[in-house]
């Protein structure tokens, strides 16, 4: 085909190439969500590709305290001398023992109460040590390395197991905490630093070394490892006094009925233990095995303070995960002191992320640190700036939930899955101990984060609100005789936390209907930040005009089914800041309670002059001439009654009818003075 006039084939080819333009524009400027500071460094990150995988039932057996509690109150209660009902022959269990006799340097002899603890463990602990044994793959190898170094015999680390279920933090009744129990004073003793934010009796090395170093001299004093033992459980003052009151004997089972209760059952627990780690598989008891078989860990030394809560947002790890592998660290904060140096645990793949992106992260936490609010930094109440940050900002907030125990369940396995530790668990629910009986209703505080973005102010409010500064200021200083001057425009108002119609109007002596006239409002709401007119005239108004706006905290008072994740989302601030600004150690309130929900918060004064209080005693004759009685009928409560009148409050209510609770009756007969 030939075209003939060239001209229209130009016209077609541009008019073609002009729609693709078109077409790439509008894709290219699709709107793009703005990210928060965290976001934006943790994209730039260097993505390790190892994988990432740490297996979920090890992590619950790690972190489980259950099995500590109920070790601990079968060693303690437990009766030797009385027979247990179970299948293994005496005889069988004596060659055994005399086999394991030949391999340790312990006295392994047979004797009746022994037997009966091997059989009672058999019986009713199997399901505990196939757990505990999955456990013990995790630590035996920090146990044995810290053991050889002191030539300590290698099955001591056996004794951990009966000490702590290998919970490194477990706490006994009398302050004994971690994996080898140690008291506060013998653990400094020893060199284990204890301080507010660092507890190494909970770290596994550490500890292991403190505990091999106590057995090595203990062993140099009584030159037996069962006394070793018993005086690792009851001190070396009682097995000294023992041996005395034995006539000199230094065998333990000789001296063991000197000894104190709790240390009789003692070392025979640490023999029991033993033997079924020995011959568990003739026992019919099979490990639970993770799938990683051996946790492939690794250090860094921490060069910034850094909490748990920020390692979790950078590297994406659960602070569960991060506890376990961290215990000695109290507050879930790992601490910065010149002097020392503090390290963190993480898996290897973690801890890639860790040293490739380590200027990143402390360039963060740089950022979170110049966030936070310093000793007598105070907030403007107006923004005078030409440019407003509409930067979006990540807003976390508490929230209750509620979970109903399930079969199978248990307090580690619920915490794992909402990302809580087990002591928050108990302290939600008052739970004495670590187990929790099928269909509960657990309480459940979950952190939330939501991006939230600001609002602009329309140029005209900004505009005013700065004309009303400027001429604040200059008249203070021109004029620092008078006490007040007229404003020669409308008074304005910045509605703050808290705020409603009814209270604003109460505040300056006006209604709510003349509130809505002036600013055109068709409802009762009105949104934080947002700029009222409350006077009509500026003759009737005289405003307090200082350099400085005057500060004041927000209080609200505790109803009837409030909580402080509700309250903090109410009025738009965190727990964490409701806590310390009231002094809550918990998250417990009771009715009542007038809480700050608020910190220094811009107030304008507002003096009337004769002509405002004219009307407010008008206003006031009014009401009372208007004051009605309303009879509660069923299914009221105070709030539905004070919602028929306009601008009545649950308080108004309350005072004017001296009602304490929330409580009202039908047939109740209520004053309303609207």
């Amino acid at each position: 085909m030939s075209i003939k006039n060239p001209t229209i084939f130009l016209l077609l080819f541009t008019i073609s190439l002009f729609s693709q333009e078109i077409s790439k524009s509008n894709e290219i400027t699709k709107i793009v969500t703005k990210t928060t500071y965290l976001d934006s460094i943790k994209k730039t990150f260097v993505k390790d590709q190892m994988a990432e995988c740490v297996d979920s039932l090890w992590m619950k057996e790690l972190t489980n305290l259950d099995l500590y509690t109920d070790l601990s109150d079968d060693i303690k209660n437990i009766n030797i001398d009385e027979k247990v009902d179970y299948e293994l022959p005496t005889e069988l269990l004596k060659a055994r023992l005399k086999a394991m006799d030949a391999k340790s340097p312990f006295n392994i002899e047979y004797n009746p109460g022994l037997e009966n603890l091997i059989k009672s463990f058999l019986k009713n602990r199997k399901k505990s040590f196939e757990r505990l044994m999955a456990i013990s793959e995790y630590y035996f190898p920090l146990f044995e390395e810290a053991l050889a170094k002191q030539n300590v015999p290698l099955e001591i680390k056996y004794l951990a197991v009966v000490e702590s279920a290998l919970n490194p933090k477990a706490v006994s009744r009398m302050g004994a905490t971690g994996l080898w129990q140690f008291m506060y004073q013998t653990g400094k003793q020893y060199n284990l630093k204890i301080d507010s934010y660092v507890d190494d009796r909970s770290d596994p090395l550490k500890s292991s070394a403190a505990a091999t170093q106590y057995m090595t001299n203990m062993y140099g004093i009584f030159g037996d490892w069962d006394l070793v033992l018993a005086s690792y459980n009851s001190g070396p003052g009682n097995v000294a006094k023992a041996i005395r009151r034995s006539g000199g004997q230094q065998n333990y089972w000789n001296i063991r009925k000197h000894l104190p209760k709790e240390t009789q059952g003692y070392v025979p627990a640490f023999l029991a233990t033993m033997y079924i780690y020995e011959y568990h598989t003739a026992h019919g008891i099979v490990p639970n095995r993770a799938a990683i078989k051996h946790f492939a860990t690794d250090t860094i030394m921490i060069k910034k303070q850094i909490s748990f809560k920020q390692i979790s947002d950078l590297l994406d790890i659960p602070v569960a995960q991060l506890q376990l592998l961290n215990p000695s660290y109290k507050l879930n904060v790992i601490p910065f002191y010149e002097d020392q140096n503090h390290f963190l645990r993480l898996p290897q793949d973690k801890i890639a992320a860790f040293t490739s992106n380590e200027n990143k992260i402390y360039a963060y936490l740089e950022h979170e640190g110049n966030l936070r609010e310093r000793p007598y930094q105070i907030s403007n109440a107006v923004v005078l700036n030409d440019t407003i940050n509409t930067t979006n900002e990540r807003v976390t907030f508490s929230k209750t939930k509620y979970y109903t125990v399930r079969r199978g369940d248990n307090l580690s396995a619920i915490a794992n899955k909402y990302d809580v530790t087990i002591q928050d668990l108990k302290r939600w629910n008052n739970l004495s101990s670590s187990s929790v009986s099928r269909g509960r209703s657990l309480k459940i505080i979950a952190n939330e984060s939501v991006v939230k973005t600001p609002k602009q102010e329309p140029k005209a409010i900004k505009n005013a609100l700065e004309s009303t500064v400027e001429n604040a200021v200059t008249t203070t200083v021109k004029a620092s005789t008078i006490d007040s001057v007229f404003t020669p425009s409308s008074a304005l108002y910045v509605v703050q936390k808290g705020d409603n119609l009814s209270n604003i109007a109460k505040k300056y002596n006006v209604t709510m209907q003349e509130l809505k006239d002036w600013n055109k409002l068709s409802n009762g709401n009105i949104q934080l930040g947002a700029t009222l007119q409350i006077v009509k005239n500026a003759e009737n108004t005289r405003v307090e005009l200082t350099q400085k706006p005057i500060l004041e905290d927000i209080k609200y008072v505790v109803q009837k089914g409030d909580n402080l994740g509700n309250i903090a989302k109410k009025f738009g601030a965190l727990v964490v800041d409701l806590k310390q600004w009231n002094n809550l150690s918990d998250n417990n309130i009771a009715i009542g309670n007038s809480l700050i929900v608020a910190k220094n918060q811009p107030v304008i004064i507002a003096k009337t002059t004769e002509n405002t209080f004219n009307k407010n005693n008008k206003l006031a004759a009014t009401s009372k001439a208007n004051s009605s009685n309303y009879y509660v009928k069923k299914g009221d409560s105070l709030f539905s009654i004070a919602k028929k009148y306009p601008g009545v409050t649950i308080s108004d209510l309350k005072k004017w009818n001296d009602i304490r609770g929330e409580d009202i009756k039908p047939g109740m007969k209520l004053k309303i003075n609207g």
